[in-house]
């Protein structure tokens, strides 16, 4: 039997994190993984991760993942893929599958960082090939290149279902509806206005009646449902779709835990049997550990934290730092985590209906049960502002932890201040240069440079684009307003791409002075002149 100070089992954010900090504190340490590759959900990841700069805001998923081998590498860190935990035990031993044999190791400290599961819900002819999960789609299309269909219908508006239609559209499906039983958008406003500005509709208290089609989907069923989630006859609308993408939810992946003994709640706000654990992962048997997923579903940058948090504990319990050492370090580790969990989406407002942001602005409406603000209501939220010029126009408008626009303006026009989920203000004082650095540091594309004066009878509009293939200067099309609608034809007159820019394009369209403010989308198609 093999024993190392630490095992870790899973390589994701939390797993990796975990086992980085205990490395460097001089633990020998060893993380087991059922996957052919490291990184866990990271490398589907290709958005980029809100928070700030601890949380590595602005920084894409798959860009963590990679900096994460490189620091486990540096560390020392083992890692053993295709290796599946098969049982955990109160000694803290494991028995693990690797290569058709079972193997034996013993741990003076185990840190369990095994993730979550991708919720199903049943409906007639879910079983139909067709119908996968949201994973499953980021699977296909960002790890292997796969397009997962052509014409696609999204269940669930969290940020997986926001992000993973954007993720469609970008791999060029048609994203047909996007649809939940729940009356309200559960997922941050942000991502669901660039899923909407591109003409996807929502359609929110409604669910799947059936899915159709013999050997394969080929179309699908869905109704509006009453408040107590009950199929409103002659509600029903029908789709051709050649695929139905689910996500309805995560849940811990907590087995191993409760093999082991450890305590365990139903907890449904922390998304089903989690382990029973202090603020920094330890269960109730002392010396295992959890971070991530298995204990609560958050952000992959909450995990990250917990699984620095579970390693600098294993190390205070294993003798190898002080309490002070692991205090001091916990204490600034408490404070990003603390960061994340504040705003409208913060855990302890799960399932509460948010009228107002903190700042006492009405929450719109509109965004809530059609993905997008309406022009009326943008207008009420401070990083909306006019002036002459170009200037940045910021349709943030829920608290969310998010502010890595205030570091990226070279001239300091963008305030956000010491709470990461205050919405952005723009600083009149200070004068915008157009280089576009906050649109394309704006994790939810919210941001735009707008010039009102650009021409007699013109504005422009500068905008993120992460499209392919990109316009050129010149090409002409329509200009779509915030709900995805035509609204205008538009010229594009500049397009600019930097590393800097981190493979968000800069889209500048030139369209009349009376769109200024609607126009948010640019479709080309429209013959050259």
């Amino acid at each position: 039997m093999k024993r190392y100070d630490l095992i870790v089992v899973g390589a994701g954010p939390s797993g990796l994190s975990a086992a980085i900090e205990a490395a460097k504190k001089g633990l020998h340490v060893v993380v087991f993984d059922e996957n052919e590759k490291p990184g866990g959900q990271l490398f589907k990841q290709i958005h980029k991760f809100f928070g700030s700069k601890e949380h590595k805001a602005k920084i894409r998923g798959f860009k963590i993942g990679e900096s994460l081998l490189a620091e486990a590498d540096e560390a020392g860190v083992e890692v053993v893929l295709n290796a599946t935990v098969c049982g955990l035990y109160q000694e803290k031993e494991l028995t693990v599958r690797i290569h058709d044999q079972i193997h034996h190791y013993k741990g003076d400290a185990i840190i369990i960082a095994t993730g979550a599961s991708e919720n199903m819900v049943t409906f007639d002819g879910w079983t139909l090939p067709g119908v996968i999960g949201a994973g499953a789609a980021q699977t296909m299309m960002n790890l292997h290149g796969v397009k997962p269909g052509n014409k696609v219908l999204m269940l669930g508006s969290g940020n997986v279902g926001l992000v993973v239609s954007f993720q469609l559209l970008q791999c060029g499906c048609d994203v047909v509806a996007l649809v939940d039983a729940a009356p309200r958008i559960g997922g941050y406003g942000v991502h669901a206005a660039k899923v909407a500005r591109t003409g996807v509709p929502f359609y929110l208290s409604h669910t799947i009646v059936k899915a159709e089609g013999e050997d394969h989907v080929t179309g699908v069923t869905i109704a509006e449902v009453d408040s107590h989630f009950q199929f409103i006859p002659g509600t029903e609308k029908h789709f051709d779709v050649d695929t139905i993408c689910l996500a309805v939810g995560l849940s811990p992946m907590s087995q191993l835990l409760k093999m082991a003994g450890c305590e365990m709640e139903d907890n449904p706000k922390r998304g089903g049997q989690v382990p029973i654990c202090d603020e920094h992962g330890q269960t109730s048997i002392p010396g295992i550990y959890v971070a991530g997923d298995v204990s609560g579903i958050e952000e992959a940058s909450s995990a990250m934290i917990e699984g620095r948090m579970a390693g600098l504990a294993a190390s205070e319990y294993l003798g190898f730092i002080d309490k002070i050492e692991r205090d001091t370090s916990l204490n600034a580790l408490d404070l990003a985590l603390d960061a994340l969990r504040q705003g409208m989406f913060a855990p302890k407002n799960k399932g509460k209906k948010i009228e107002k942001t903190d700042e006492g602005i009405e929450i719109s409406q509109n965004l809530l049960k059609h993905g997008y603000v309406t022009d009326e209501e943008i207008e009420r939220f401070p990083g909306v502002t006019h002036r002459v010029g170009v200037h940045p126009v910021m349709e943030c408008t829920q608290n969310i932890p998010c502010n890595p626009c205030q570091d990226a303006c070279p001239m300091h026009c963008i305030k956000i201040g010491e709470h990461i989920t205050s919405l952005p203000v723009v600083d009149e004082e200070k004068q915008c240069i157009g280089c576009g650095m906050c649109v394309a540091s704006c994790s939810g594309q919210a941001i735009f440079l707008v010039n009102e004066t650009y021409e007699d009878d013109y504005a422009s509009i500068t905008m993120p684009y992460e499209f392919l293939p990109l316009p050129s200067t010149g090409d002409k099309g329509m200009a779509l307003s915030r709900s995805g609608a035509p609204i205008c034809e538009a010229e594009v007159i500049d397009v600019k791409s930097s590393p800097a820019f981190d493979q968000t394009h800069l889209l500048t369209i030139k369209v009349p002075k009376e769109y200024a403010m609607k126009a948010r989308f640019f479709q080309g198609g429209l013959e050259n002149a």
